[in-house]
């Protein structure tokens, strides 16, 4: 496989001024520039644009380094990518930073200002020329370009996969440079290791093989016409690794590689030729750079003629100037190569391109633009000032840029505000903007964006999914069925959907449905937690305490954080008369929300179970200071005010139940009985009847019977009503 001696070894390179103090000088400077940008996003929190799937709601990865993480991390081929590594590094960010977004922020900003010093480091061993090596890697370091996959932890693997990439670069340079010393095996097998590593960072780095060819050629130039054989078989282990990752690859994703039917050919090659000419347009004018570009089908027959003859004109001329200027071949297909896995020939997503596709393969253009400056300048006078001038002028113009664009990244409103502004037909952003304004509460406003995005794309699952929910909130069953049901057609393996459904089910009473629905979104997705403990609730509801324990159990196994399961599996302890280890599921569901109403209240009901109404009150109180609107506890505090005759004050409460919720069933009826036993049977009597409406609708027998039994004895003013 080694070449011989005199074949091999790269040629002198002319070497510009500047030694091992100035290098080092450049590497200070580039991670300067890198913290001075994205070193605030330390202080921003995380993006509702898959850092739910990536690190906040996944429980391997919160769960920081476990054995079960490292065994799910090269097993599984979650969000349809298989690479371990980077789930294995934000394991790492979870274990020592915790599960907030400023230790993952940081740890993609260590990685960036890595990348920039090894490609430093790399073109000037490759080169000798300290100076346009430094220009290329502060350009590649602060590019606004760039801001997507520092700033975005969910893109670890851009900035992970790049540090390999480095590497293994680095170490195919020592390779050439120690052949034929037996110490070329080592570097040889080095690279092929950090290759591979950079691989199951993410899979995009297929093509370094066809880089490194490249490479070969200049500045290495160990391109003979004798020698290309031999050169083309050194790739070959490299090559077998690419395809072995691509075929992964393709197997991971082919649920979201889109048909020819839906995207057909023609289309993907009339994107794919505008899209390179966008990236170079972009590459100059970085403007308008979104978190999403939707694809637009039947783009203008003279976009793509005009993409076509600016790329075929470029590429000819690189070509008949090749022999005198070699870089200029080398960077540009550089470029055209490295973005051909992602350049949508095979197209997977709903994007037509991302800016975090140019991360590694526009250093080419930046190779061409730095010597194209020192080559086409020669002959001029005061050329060194002239070019540092203008180096640092572009430097500092892109720094001001990639400054503002990585404000944008702050929060999700933000990014998807200033998509909008920047694209239209987007309707991605317009669900994920609805997405950030119903969380905080503005549903109103979340359900316009929700109809926008369905305006757009009428069959867009995330959005019909998202739009079902918030109408099941609020109690518009019949409006949020027809969505999650469109979700669920749209797209068959929508776990979420199916779980959305399953409540559904559950709010109309229909508890066997809601099982089948909430277990059909665990055979999707065997670590849905949410649909776990909505599956034991069900099974809890129907007295079947033995599988709601199970189910909690695996909740809790999936997400021990999880507050809510804590709560619920505790309010089943309490239920079997399990009172010790119900205490200890409340008081950790407690500690995990901080201030939690929830757990408050069923601390509350806790003590009530154990006959200590008195040090219930202090918890329903606690749980009505944080949370005033808080039904439950106004009813739960009723009832033990009126077991400890202080009949006033409970109406009180369950009044303001009622107000809060006018279809609690049990809280008329409780109103109702203490009415009738101050002997005001009028008002007593059009609760029970409310209340026996209101029971005949929801399914519960038990009250509805109860409330006939109290209305009969209510209409014949008897005192012998029971107590609520």
């Amino acid at each position: 496989m080694h070449l011989s001696d005199s074949t091999s070894r790269p040629p002198p390179q002319a070497v510009s001024s500047g030694g091992k103090h100035t290098d080092f000088g450049v590497c200070v400077l580039l991670v300067v520039l890198v913290f001075l940008i994205f070193g605030r996003t330390c202080w921003f929190g995380f993006v509702d644009y898959d850092d739910d799937q990536y690190f906040y709601s996944n429980p391997h990865v919160k769960a920081g380094l476990t054995w079960s993480g490292l065994t799910w991390a090269f097993q599984t081929g979650y969000a349809n990518n298989w690479h371990p590594l980077t789930w294995l590094s934000l394991m790492l960010d979870a274990q020592l930073f915790g599960t907030g977004a400023a230790g993952p922020h940081l740890t993609n900003v260590i990685l960036h200002a890595a990348n920039a010093v090894l490609l430093f480091l790399l073109l000037k061993r490759l080169t000798g020329a300290s100076w346009l090596s430094a220009f290329v890697a502060a350009v590649f370091a602060i590019h606004p370009l760039r801001v997507e996959s520092v700033a975005w932890v969910s893109e670890r693997k851009d900035v992970l996969s790049g540090l390999f990439f480095m590497l293994t670069l680095l170490m195919y340079v020592r390779y050439v440079e120690r052949i034929p010393t037996p110490k070329a095996r080592v570097s040889y097998s080095l690279a092929l290791l950090f290759f591979a590593l950079g691989l199951m960072s993410k899979p995009m780095l297929v093509t370094l093989p066809f880089v490194l060819l490249l490479v070969d050629w200049w500045p290495l130039k160990r391109f003979e016409f004798s020698t290309i054989s031999r050169l083309v078989m050194e790739k070959l282990p490299f090559l077998l690794l690419s395809v072995a990752s691509s075929v992964v690859t393709v197997f991971e994703q082919r649920e979201t590689i889109r048909s020819i039917v839906s995207f057909p050919l023609v289309d993907r090659l009339g994107n794919a030729l505008v899209v390179y000419v966008t990236y170079l347009v972009q590459m100059f004018w970085p403007e308008n750079l979104a978190a999403f570009y939707p694809y637009h089908l039947n783009l203008p027959i003279w976009q793509i003629a005009g993409a076509g003859l600016l790329l075929f004109s470029i590429t000819l001329l690189i070509f008949l100037t090749a022999r005198k200027f070699p870089c200029f071949l080398v960077g540009w297909f550089w470029y055209l190569g490295m973005l051909v896995p992602v350049i949508g020939l095979v197209q997977a997503g709903d994007q037509s391109h991302a800016d975090r596709y140019t991360y590694l393969p526009q250093i080419g253009l930046y190779l061409i633009a730095a010597w194209a400056a020192r080559d086409l300048t020669v002959s001029w006078r005061h050329r060194r000032q002239v070019l540092g001038v203008a180096a640092a002028g572009i430097v500092g113009a892109l720094t001001v840029c990639a400054w503002k664009q990585t404000s944008y990244w702050r929060n999700g409103e933000s990014l998807w505000k200033h998509a909008l502004a920047c694209t239209s037909g987007n309707y991605p952003a317009q669900n994920n903007l609805g997405y950030v304004l119903a969380a905080q509460g503005q549903t109103a406003a979340a359900v316009e964006h929700y109809r926008k995005s369905l305006e757009i794309y009428p069959y867009y699952p995330q959005a019909n999914n998202n739009l079902g929910v918030v109408l099941l909130d609020e109690g518009r069953l019949d409006e949020a069925f027809k969505y999650l049901h469109r979700a669920i057609e749209s797209q068959p393996d929508f776990a979420d959907a199916y779980n959305n459904l399953g409540n559904l089910f559950a709010a109309q009473g229909k508890n066997s449905k809601a099982i089948e629905y909430y277990q059909k979104a665990i055979e999707i997705n065997p670590d849905f937690a949410k649909a776990y403990n909505n599956l034991a609730i069900q099974f809890a509801t129907q007295g079947r305490f033995a599988k709601a324990t199970k189910y909690y159990q695996k909740t809790l196994e999936l997400d021990p954080n999880y507050a809510d399961a804590h709560n619920n599996f505790g309010i089943l302890l309490a239920r079997q008369g399990r009172f010790a280890e119900a205490m200890e599921q409340f008081q950790v569901g407690l500690k995990l929300r901080g201030n939690s109403a929830e757990a408050y209240n069923n601390l509350g009901f806790l003590l009530v179970l154990v006959d200590q109404p008195g040090g219930a009150v202090k918890y329903y109180q606690k749980a009505l200071e944080l949370k005033p609107d808080y039904a439950e506890a106004h009813y739960n505090l009723g009832v033990v005010l009126f077991r400890l005759g202080n009949v006033q004050e409970a109406v009180g409460h369950w009044k303001q139940a009622l107000q809060i919720k006018p279809d609690y069933a049990v809280a008329h009826d409780s109103l109702g009985v203490a009415l009738a036993n101050q002997g005001r049977y009028t008002e007593a009597i059009e609760q029970f009847q409310k209340t026996l409406e209101l029971a005949n609708d929801q399914g519960n027998l038990a009250l509805a019977n109860a409330a006939r039994k109290q209305l009969s004895l209510c209409e014949t003013n008897s005192s012998l009503l029971p107590k609520p």
